[in-house]
C-alpha cells in the first residue's frame, strides 16, 4: 500500500529515536551528540524529543515523515557491531531512507549502503535519518567541534 507519493524526508527534525537502555556503553562522542540534542545545544538551537518504540520499522516510518534521527550505535557492553542485522534490517531500511532523500552512516566512516556484508546474520552499529541531523552526528563521530546557529554549543 503506497502511502506517501514521492516521499522526502525533512532536511532536519526534531527527534531522535534510539534505545537509551544501552547508552552507557555508548562512546562518549554518541553521547556528546546526544545531550546536545536533549539540550538545545545542537546545531539548531532547539531541544529535540526523545521517541522510540522499538521496532526499527515503525522508527524509521516517522523518521521519513518528520525528520530527525534514528540510532542503533555499537555499544561495549553487549553489542560492540551493533544490535540490527546489514542484511536484512539496516541496508534495506538505509535503501529506503537514502532514496527519500536522507543519510545513512554505520559510525565508522561508511555509508550503510556502501558495507557489504561478510555473513548473512552480520550486524551493524546505524544511523539513519535526516541529511543534516546524520551530518551533524558526524562532526561529533569525528571530534570535530560543530558550528551552531545559535552558538550555543559547550560539550
Amino acid at each position: 500500500v503506497l502511502t506517501h507519493k514521492n516521499l522526502t524526508i525533512p532536511s532536519r527534525g526534531s527527534v531522535y529515536s534510539c534505545n537509551e537502555a544501552n547508552s552507557e556503553g555508548w562512546e562518549e562522542s554518541y553521547k556528546d551528540y546526544l545531550l546536545a540534542l536533549k539540550t538545545g545545544k545542537g546545531q539548531t538551537g532547539e531541544r529535540y524529543a526523545h521517541r522510540y518504540v522499538g521496532s526499527m520499522v515503525g522508527d524509521i516510518h516517522r523518521t521519513l515523515l518528520y525528520g530527525g534521527i534514528f540510532a542503533y550505535p555499537s555499544d561495549t557492553l553487549d553489542h560492540p557491531d551493533g544490535n540490527l542485522q546489514l542484511l536484512y534490517k539496516t541496508a534495506p531500511m538505509a535503501f529506503v531512507v537514502h532514496k527519500a532523500g536522507g543519510k545513512c552512516i554505520d559510525g565508522r566512516q561508511n555509508s550503510l549502503l556502501d558495507v557489504r556484508p561478510q555473513r548473512v546474520h552480520q550486524k551493524s552499529p546505524c544511523f539513519m535519518g535526516s541529511p543534516d541531523d546524520v551530518d551533524e552526528l558526524e562532526t561529533y563521530l569525528n571530534n570535530i567541534k560543530p558550528s551552531t546557529k545559535a552558538g550555543k554549543f559547550h560539550p
